[in-house]
């Protein structure tokens, strides 16, 4: 049986065993399929995981609990979830050559807390029961243990602005992270849109923050770690450095040397999803120093973890050690610059003027006089998935916003080049100039209706039915 048959095969019989309980759930399965065959898909935190990779997670792993880790777990019988824990942890730690890997979180949030969490316990919770005389929390007085409750609730965090590129687990308040520590952001320079470095170091400074985050959700461009450890280092604070979005460019060797934060940021987080092309996951990376207040993941932060998930995150960073992995990564980061420079070419105006890591930035209300929100929705009826997202001092607001985020992950995945990128610059760059504002009552334009030129929408629609017909999604599986 060759590996497409059985793939289908695996598949075709899944989706009967769960129409025999409710047939509504498979539909929706199977039409997510479709959706995700028939739709261009440029979300830049979004990718396609292998057949084997989806098919790892369907297993009896997920009926076991393992709270605790390897070989210190508070339940019985857990070797297997052990074994599964202990390779997907050493392929972790190969494939980003971190001195200690944490497969646990079950999400880029959770290894943001279990990160957090770990830095405050190795720096303000243990130093603390060391000059009280205490092993554990448990063994201070009500009044002791007041103390150190304030003095951990009162720490200071620095992370990008939102508006900049930054994430919503980097301190703002509408996160825990936010609630957790008195935060600090920083922004980019308002000409450039690029990181000053310079700026950061006098704000570091003067805030003198415990924990320093280097990382984005929506900046384009690579990041200098050595810079920001030099910049952590100044005050004292522990570098943490969240790279979910760009794992893949880490793990594919594009991002090398200075832009590559394993070994410069004491600690390093990560999902396993997005360009990284695993299951819905996170990661924690950490110096040894770190190491065994990371473990505590579970339970102080993190519920029982996911058997399954874990050994589906085993395969994938599998494989992502092989070679063909760094390929992909590469190809990647040439197609982000394909895009850009096609847009570019049209009179798009991009944040920071371009890109050097897998995603770009469409400042759609200087280009195309729309707000975030309505070259969205516009893309979308034309069958190009995109999200909107504020740029740097964003007229529009975090709602609304003023620009649309767009990445090549996924599309990468699918086979595209870099010659399939340029056209499909041209058809969001066809769709956005046919896209008007609905004006309102008060003759103000509206921020979210709007009207697309009659058959435009169809039209490109048509287009990318044709692009994506030349590189099909998963075509072993007919189900």
């Amino acid at each position: 049986m060759t590996d497409i048959t059985a793939a289908n095969n695996a598949y075709t019989n899944i989706f009967q065993m769960i129409e025999t309980v409710d047939p509504r759930i498979s539909h929706a399965i199977r039409q997510e399929l479709t959706d995700q065959r028939d739709s261009l898909k440029l979300i830049a935190s979004e990718n396609y995981a292998s057949l084997t990779t989806l098919l790892t997670m369907g297993n009896w792993l997920s009926d076991k609990y393992a709270e605790g880790t390897i070989g210190h777990r508070f339940y019985a019988g857990c070797r297997n979830i052990d074994t599964v824990e202990e390779i997907a942890t050493e392929h972790a730690k190969t494939l980003f050559g971190a001195d200690h890997a944490y497969v646990q979180p079950h999400s880029g949030i959770d290894a943001n807390l279990v990160a957090y969490w770990a830095i405050l316990s190795s720096r303000i919770e243990t130093p603390t029961l060391n000059e009280l005389h205490a092993k554990t929390v448990n063994d201070l007085s009500e009044a002791d243990w007041g103390k150190l409750r304030h003095q951990l609730g009162n720490q200071r965090l620095m992370g990008m602005a939102l508006d900049a590129g930054g994430h919503l687990t980097h301190g703002f308040r509408h996160n825990i992270s936010g609630k957790m520590f008195e935060q600090r952001s920083y922004g980019t320079n308002p000409s450039s849109g690029l990181i000053d470095y310079g700026a950061l170091a006098a704000a570091v400074k003067e805030f003198k923050p415990l924990i320093l985050v280097a990382g984005y959700s929506a900046y384009p461009r690579r990041i200098n770690f050595a810079w920001m450890r030099e910049i952590a280092d100044s005050v004292g604070a522990t570098l943490l450095a969240d790279i979910a979005h760009f794992a893949g460019l880490v793990a594919g060797k594009v991002f090398v040397g200075d832009e590559n934060p394993v070994g410069l940021a004491q600690v390093v987080t990560t999902t396993t999803h997005k360009s990284l092309r695993g299951p819905h996951g996170g990661l924690v990376l950490c110096d040894q120093e770190y190491g065994e207040f990371v473990d505590k993941g579970c339970p102080m932060v993190l519920g029982g973890p996911l058997g399954h998930v874990m050994a589906s995150k085993a395969i994938a960073l599998a494989e992502a050690r092989r070679p063909e992995f760094q390929m992909y990564a590469q190809a990647v980061a040439d197609n982000a610059k394909a895009l850009a420079a096609g847009l570019q070419r049209r009179g798009a105006k991009l944040v920071t003027d371009g890109t050097d890591n897998h995603l770009c930035l469409i400042d759609v209300a200087t280009s195309y006089q729309l707000t975030g929100r309505q070259a969205e929705s516009a893309l979308l009826d034309a069958g190009i998935v995109t999200n909107r997202n504020s740029v740097p001092a964003d007229i529009n607001g975090a709602w609304y916003t003023s620009g649309v985020r767009i990445g090549t992950p996924a599309l990468t995945s699918r086979g595209l080049t870099e010659s399939d990128f340029d056209q499909t610059a041209n058809l969001i760059d066809e769709v956005l100039r046919a896209t008007k504002p609905v004006l309102g009552s008060n003759g103000g334009a509206h921020q979210a209706k709007y009207v697309i030129a009659d058959g435009v929408a169809a039209r490109v629609q048509a287009a990318c039915n044709e692009l994506l017909a030349e590189h099909p999604l998963y075509p072993e599986l007919v189900v």
